[in-house]
């Protein structure tokens, strides 16, 4: 039985190495628990057969998750030739098997007929809804939905190594890509069938797997070393602008009010705002934007805004 811990208020980003078997909402609450954060969220679901970079966020940085779940990720992609299944990866039984004859030129023909915008049928097997219920939940009752076609990019596929009946693919595409649907896409189009038998996000909003730490070592750290390997909330927003305030303006916009600027006339819809709140370095207060002259305060941090008395 796992020890009761008092919560308290975490603010940051873990970039987790997820394990081979675990949901991403088991990761979430697993980290959470060893951080003893009040609040968390993960940034997009990777499913329990797949590992990798998924980035968790604590605190006020769950006001910023959703730009990672709308961002581009990469993944390298082990696919299975010659063989089809009802869930399109390891987990489903096989439906259909087909001789596999590979050729490299016509591999690389296909690889490319798949790159750039294309339409796919979400898997049958996915958490998308339909009147409210997950597609997964009416495959497992053994019924088939019509689901519409959604268009995805694919930026790039690049193969990493083969063997007769093997690939593995450097993959990188856009937010709502199934790789499962793709690597089954692959083989129909090679004409021997495929399912997916692993996968591993490698990169997602500017962040690398290489910087992630897997569970077991986060476990493994005292608690003053986990909160230190904890990237601050304004990792997540580093592509946007950034304006620097001034100590009047920071209690003003800390109040939730705009500041004018002289002289500015700028439209800009996402801008990071830093203020001066008397530790002799800038502090992220969250998100605003420019219209014009005038900087409005659009979404602020709480841990900034309890330094206030709020």
């Amino acid at each position: 039985m796992q020890t009761k811990r008092i919560k308290r208020p975490v603010h940051g980003v873990l970039l987790l190495d997820k394990p081979l078997g675990w949901s991403s909402n088991q990761s979430l609450q697993r980290c959470r628990w060893l951080l003893s954060a009040e609040k968390g969220g993960h940034t997009g679901v990777l499913d329990p057969l797949a590992t990798g970079l998924l980035p968790l966020c604590f605190g006020d940085a769950t006001k910023f998750a959703q730009r990672m779940l709308d961002a581009d990720k990469r993944y390298t992609a082990t696919v299975q030739l010659g063989a089809t299944t009802t869930t399109g990866d390891t987990e489903g039984e096989v439906l259909l098997r087909r001789p596999v004859s590979l050729d490299m030129t016509v591999l690389g023909q296909i690889l490319q007929r798949f790159t750039g915008e294309i339409d796919q049928v979400p898997p049958m097997y996915s958490a998308l809804k339909h009147e409210g219920k997950a597609l997964y939940e009416y495959a497992r009752q053994g019924e088939t939905v019509d689901r519409p076609a959604r268009r995805v990019t694919i930026y790039a596929i690049d193969l990493l190594s083969s063997t007769a009946d093997t690939l593995v693919l450097d993959v990188r595409c856009s937010k709502g890509t199934y790789i499962r649907t793709l690597a089954e896409d692959i083989g129909e189009a090679l004409g021997c069938g495929a399912h997916l038998i692993a996968l591993r996000r490698t990169q997602t909003a500017g962040f690398s797997l290489a910087d992630a730490m897997t569970v077991e070592a986060f476990e493994a750290l005292p608690e003053r070393d986990r909160m230190a390997s904890l990237l601050p909330v304004d990792s997540l927003l580093l592509d946007l602008p950034e304006i620097r305030l001034d100590a009047d303006a920071t209690h003003r916009v800390l109040h939730g009010m705009a500041v004018r600027f002289d002289g500015k006339h700028e439209i800009i819809r996402g801008l990071r705002i830093y203020g001066d709140q008397g530790s002799g370095h800038p502090v992220f207060l969250g998100l605003g934007e420019m219209d014009g002259s005038t900087l409005h305060p659009r979404r602020l941090c709480a841990a900034v805004m309890g330094a206030t008395g709020k």
